[in-house]
């Protein structure tokens, strides 16, 4: 198996695979090419009344991509849960390289000043491809992924792959879909973007969600340096409904 790099996991992803390990500390990777893959539809997805609390409530802030590497590795530790991840020194290398170049982003929940969650995922095209999820606070990572949902809509992308069900995904509405199904939604969203440098300047735009306009009288200026308001979030999500 050639050694993981930046340009053969694009390859990949435009493939519809992506890589795993069998523990943190694997020496080397696998492909996964799910018979059934989970996505979450972008043009479906209904803020339920209970996050739209949370995030009104402002007990949370988020950021994107300002702890990048902090939240890879916060998805990599074992928890009480999961005593072992997938998440492996190349996975990690190499999606930080990514990040680098503009292909791989995260989304950081905060409470208290203190990060308490988040997500990483890497964009090609107009797909997003949800990576990893950790939360270490009630609902911190639901926030993180209202905020990725607010951004990617804004952003004009047409897929979120989720690879995997879970409970958690689940009750934020996504759906499995087969194979084939996957496949042909995939060949819309990336298209020819499968190179080192594709999906850096067309397509889907991940900061389209920093240029909308503060509500008048809002403190909340929104840029990738400064946290962004649940208020903001509820706005984008209603707003692109």
């Amino acid at each position: 198996m050639p050694p993981l790099d930046p340009e053969l996991l694009l390859r990949a992803y435009a493939a519809g695979v992506f890589p795993m390990a069998d523990s943190h500390d694997a020496p080397s990777v696998y492909w996964v090419e799910p018979k059934e893959r989970a996505i979450l539809p972008l043009d479906d997805f209904h803020l339920s009344r209970s996050l739209k609390k949370t995030l009104l409530s402002e007990r949370f802030k988020t950021t994107a991509n300002q702890a990048f590497s902090e939240i890879v590795a916060l998805c990599a530790e074992s928890a009480d849960n999961r005593p072992d991840t997938w998440i492996n020194h190349q996975i990690a290398h190499v999606v930080d390289v990514l990040h680098r170049a503009g292909h791989a982003h995260s989304i950081e929940t905060w409470r208290d000043g203190e990060l308490v969650g988040g997500l990483y995922g890497i964009s090609l095209g107009n797909a997003f491809f949800g990576e990893s999820m950790v939360s270490r606070a009630t609902d911190a990572s639901k926030v993180a992924l209202a905020h990725l949902l607010a951004r990617l809509r804004c952003g004009g992308f047409m897929l979120l792959d989720c690879q995997f069900m879970t409970d958690h995904l689940q009750s934020m509405g996504a759906v499995e879909v087969s194979r084939e199904s996957y496949m042909a939604l995939l060949a819309v969203a990336v298209g020819g973007a499968s190179g080192s440098s594709a999906g850096l300047s067309a397509g889907a735009d991940f900061r389209a969600f920093e240029r909308i306009p503060a509500p008048e009288g809002s403190a909340d200026s929104t840029t990738v340096l400064g946290p962004t308001s649940g208020w903001r979030i509820v706005q984008a999500l209603t707003h692109t409904s």
